[in-house]
């Protein structure tokens, strides 16, 4: 996570000082959001396949390549670290994620335990080593003097030091091994989300895609499959995706709306509010798990969350234009709307450690990190349909870009309050190895009480 959070501050600037356009850097994130929703969303089922621990080195090798175009201002080379970057997305938001959680139940650790771990890795991960990247790369590139591409080369010493340490200690655990190929991994993963009758209305739809999921393995049907199909699976990823979706229109929104007149805001003091509002959020997961399960207590997350964005939803109709404020300090309507954020930081900060905890309960074991990938499609979908379409989002007022934000927690708390409905005693995975899954895929990954 180091290596990643190193780059991302740098990353815009880094191509702007190349001398390129906005329109042609919005190309070249398209292509990296693109690179994870096709391509990536691939490479990443095949963790399942091929094994965790190789799909985590491969994340590492990748993701070194892409922070070594970066050298190079020729636009073809940069496309090319995009897409490889879009592709290491993916394997790390999947294969780490289902590594930990075999491994942790091969250990015969509890339930409870992984939420835990997951607490922590979030106070770590998404947290201190945000902040310290944040520091480090500017000590890099504004002490050292070393260039904007400094930073990118630092990822790659973590990179190769992160590959080092899973060679050394990691042991290797599998998915999938009964799919005679990727295609039939996919229709078993796609089968086990798609249960709920609501969605199944889709099924028509969907079967237009037979052909060209045919040719990736030769399959019959999209939905011969082995897995049991569990709606709360489909509710997850709509959770999952929705609450990205906010979370990365958060990420576009936040400076727009707190400097309606270019206000002199703080952009380095702001992002390490953000990062410790999410560190005592990854905090509180842990606390909050300890007492209570996820299904009870992220409705009021997500609840919280909402009432959150509504504060710059609000200020946001009818914005102070004065022209006179520009360069000045943040104003008291920036000030609230920073609190507001820190508010919905800290719900960040619970929503990943909780979220991974109800995957390992929910997801079957053998295809989780295809599952995770299929997650993401409607996020990367989303982001590229923005970042493809500026000028037509720039044109739509902030309060409806924000009331959309609020629309999407809202709907995930009402996927979570179906969820908690549907398993109000808990739904408690079966600890497994990896040679309890069967060559049909039909070992007991989940069972549910």
């Amino acid at each position: 996570m180091l290596g990643d959070w190193l780059q991302g501050p740098y990353v815009y600037a880094l191509y702007e000082k190349y001398g390129y356009s906005p329109a042609q850097i919005g190309q070249l994130f398209i292509a990296g959001f693109g690179s994870s929703m096709i391509v990536g969303t691939f490479v990443g089922a095949l963790a399942d396949k091929m094994g965790r621990r190789t799909a985590g080195l491969a994340y590492a090798a990748i993701y070194s390549l892409s922070c070594v175009t970066k050298h190079s201002p020729n636009f073809g080379v940069l496309m090319v670290g995009r897409v490889l970057g879009g592709i290491a997305t993916s394997l790390l938001y999947s294969a780490f994620e289902s590594w930990l959680v075999a491994e942790h139940f091969k250990q015969g650790f509890s339930e409870q335990a992984l939420g835990q771990t997951f607490s922590r890795a979030v106070f770590l991960g998404n947290g201190l080593m945000a902040i310290f990247a944040g520091f480090f790369g500017d000590f890099l590139v504004e002490k050292m003097q070393l260039g904007r591409v400094a930073p990118f080369d630092a990822a790659i010493v973590f990179m190769v030091a992160g590959g080092a340490v899973m060679i050394a200690t990691w042991g290797e655990n599998y998915g999938d091994k009964g799919s005679k190929n990727i295609g039939q991994q996919f229709s078993r993963a796609w089968n086990a989300i798609v249960s709920d009758p609501a969605i199944e209305l889709l099924d028509p739809a969907i079967a237009l895609l037979d052909p060209a999921i045919a040719l990736l393995g030769g399959m019959q049907s999209l939905f011969e499959a082995s897995i049991p199909r569990n709606p709360a699976i489909a509710l997850l990823g709509g959770m999952q995706s929705l609450f990205e979706a906010s979370m990365y229109s958060f990420v576009f929104l936040w400076t727009m709306a707190m400097s309606p007149n270019k206000e002199a805001i703080k952009h380095g003091l702001i992002f390490v509010n953000f990062m410790t509002a999410c560190m005592a959020g990854s905090f509180l997961a842990g606390v909050l798990m300890k007492r209570s399960r996820p299904e009870k207590f992220m409705k009021g997350v997500y609840f919280v969350a909402a009432a959150a964005m509504v504060v710059p939803m609000a200020l946001s109709v009818n914005p102070v234009k004065d022209p006179s404020l520009k360069g000045q300090p943040i104003t008291l309507q920036g000030k609230l709307q920073l609190l507001a954020f820190c508010v919905f930081e800290v719900c960040v900060g619970i929503f990943w450690p909780s979220m991974m905890s109800m995957r390992a309960a929910y997801v079957p074991e053998e295809l989780r990190a295809t599952i995770i990938n299929i997650f993401r499609i409607p996020l990367n979908a989303f982001v590229c349909i923005v970042l493809g379409n500026v000028e037509a989002v720039e044109a739509v007022p902030l309060w409806c870009m924000f009331g959309l934000c609020v629309a999407f927690l809202g709907i995930s708390f009402a996927c979570q309050m179906r969820l908690d409905a549907m398993h109000p005693h808990g739904y408690h995975r079966t600890a497994s190895t990896d040679d309890d899954i069967s060559e049909e895929g039909k070992a007991g990954a989940v069972t549910s009480h």
